[in-house]
């Protein structure tokens, strides 16, 4: 189903992949300029997996749900790792950051991935991200990795062809980091309580201390408690 294209090095194969057709991907050693959200930067150094797919934009409010179960099923197949999705975007082990995941649409929809493998993690990141050589104690295979995040991708997009979109909710639950404690800063407030829920719309629902659910669209998570995690 995916073609895939690989570069040395590029300034984002998020901006690359824009160029390319659907069912494309775009898969770069290196990024000069990888982007997160609210246009932060994204370390990129040489060993991690950097790449972008080129989708339709039906349903692009799933795409990074999917991204984020494949990634998270990747790992646990190829290195026996368990990690954890963050809401929205995010992939930890423990409260350190292992990958991120960007979705743009436009026209189409690119779905941007950036794994923490192989990389060196900055010196000013060591406290906030991780990468899986760290936790192994060894170098990984990235090939392996990205065959079987797309092996997974593909999977999924099936499902959502088929319009099983519970199965994709129920699937990024298994993974997620329900039930932490948190804290959630949106552009005019701060909640405290538990990650609680997700919807229908990938929106994720706060609990806080009193009972009262909060539905959150659009925020900056911070753990408070650490999801289970481990080899």
């Amino acid at each position: 189903m995916f073609k895939t294209y690989y570069f040395e090095r590029l300034s984002s194969t998020t901006d690359k992949a824009k160029e390319f057709g659907i069912n494309s991907v775009i898969i770069a050693r290196e990024q000069s300029e990888g982007k997160g959200r609210f246009e932060r930067s994204w370390s990129s150094g040489k060993g991690g997996i950097y790449l972008s797919i080129v989708l339709g934009k039906d349903n692009a409010n799933y795409l990074t749900f999917i991204a984020a179960i494949s990634v998270c099923r990747a790992v646990r197949d190829v290195c026996r790792i368990k990690t954890r999705i963050k809401w929205p975007n995010d992939i930890i082990f423990g409260k350190k950051k292992l990958c991120g995941i960007l979705t743009e649409v436009s026209k189409k929809a690119v779905v941007g991935i950036g794994v923490n493998t192989n990389n060196k993690i900055p010196r000013s990141l060591e406290k906030k991200a991780v990468s899986l050589d760290e936790i192994r104690g060894k170098e990984v295979d990235n090939k392996r990795i990205i065959k079987s995040l797309l092996k997974h991708f593909e999977h999924y997009l099936e499902e959502l062809k088929a319009r099983n979109y519970s199965k994709i909710i129920e699937d990024w639950k298994k993974d997620s980091f329900l039930g932490s404690e948190i804290k959630v800063k949106t552009i005019d407030k701060e909640y405290s309580g538990t990650a609680h829920d997700v919807d229908s719309d990938c929106f994720l629902i706060l609990k806080d201390k009193k009972g009262k659910k909060i539905r959150i669209v659009e925020g900056d998570v911070l753990l408070e408690t650490v999801p289970e995690a481990g080899l």
